[in-house]
């Protein structure tokens, strides 16, 4: 898989996936369908139970649309609400680590995630800016800044265009643990390997049964869930946890 703007990495059931855009990780065509490869590549994997994406370099997580690529627009628009939908509904947890600055779109991936760690620093600042340029969020970033903070801060931080640092973002709950530029990696893998040790089959259904209800409303919702306790029921999985919980040891799931 050749790849000139991501890097992809994996161990211990954990793929590592890294922005890697200079200067600022902006997303043109051609990082989209790099992305477009990874996300394929890392959901059919049957060894990769959890994701990290974070951003290349020191400066930023992601700056957003590239708008040296601005002949791409629409396409690279339809991508990222086609990208950013498929990580907020992804059957294995997302964990985006914000090492640097997070703008409109950028952002709006990270709130796509399962979790969000962000690096505590005066340059790093996430926000939705888009209406200083006239503009609105277009990857999700008005749905999703509200499902995540709530209406009212969402409101006043895009109306404002405010960008805020990691103490504010977690006081708000736009993320779920700050960290520092040294030991945010760190961090995210301490995280990733923890969500490893779950059983798989068990937290792809409560993702897909909680996607299910985002998407389509809680009587899908309540059916997904009622298909997940069906397949985990029977499972290999199960039955270890069963077995583990009476011999008083940990288990062992392999997503069978």
């Amino acid at each position: 898989m050749e790849l000139e703007n991501i890097t992809l990495e994996k161990k211990n059931n954990i793929a590592m996936i890294t922005l890697n855009h200079p200067p600022v990780n902006a997303w043109n065509l051609a990082a989209m369908n790099d992305f477009a490869k990874v996300i394929d590549n890392v959901e059919t994997d049957t060894e990769t139970r959890v994701v990290i994406i974070t951003g290349g370099g020191e400066k930023a997580f992601s700056a957003g649309f590239d708008v040296s690529d601005a002949a791409n627009t629409a396409e690279i628009s339809a991508r990222g609400v086609e990208l950013w939908k498929r990580i907020h509904r992804f059957p294995k947890p997302v964990i985006a680590a914000i090492n640097g600055f997070a703008m409109g779109g950028g952002l709006e991936l990270a709130l796509c995630c399962t979790f969000r760690i962000m690096a505590e620093g005066e340059k790093i600042t996430v926000g939705l800016t888009e209406l200083n340029l006239g503009i609105t969020p277009g990857w999700g970033g008005t749905q999703l800044l509200k499902e995540v903070v709530g209406k009212a801060k969402a409101l006043d931080m895009i109306l404002f265009s405010k960008r805020i640092g990691a103490q504010e973002a977690l006081d708000i709950g736009l993320i779920t643990k700050k960290s520092t530029p040294e030991t945010l990696l760190d961090d995210a893998m301490e995280l990733a390997g923890l969500l490893v040790k779950r059983p798989p089959l068990a937290v792809e259904c409560v993702l897909n049964a909680m996607s299910a209800n985002d998407y389509d409303g809680l009587e899908k919702g309540w059916e997904m869930e009622g298909k997940g306790i069906q397949r985990v029921s029977v499972s290999k999985d199960a039955q270890e946890g069963f077995v583990a919980f009476m011999e008083k040891r940990e288990p062992a799931f392999k997503g069978e």
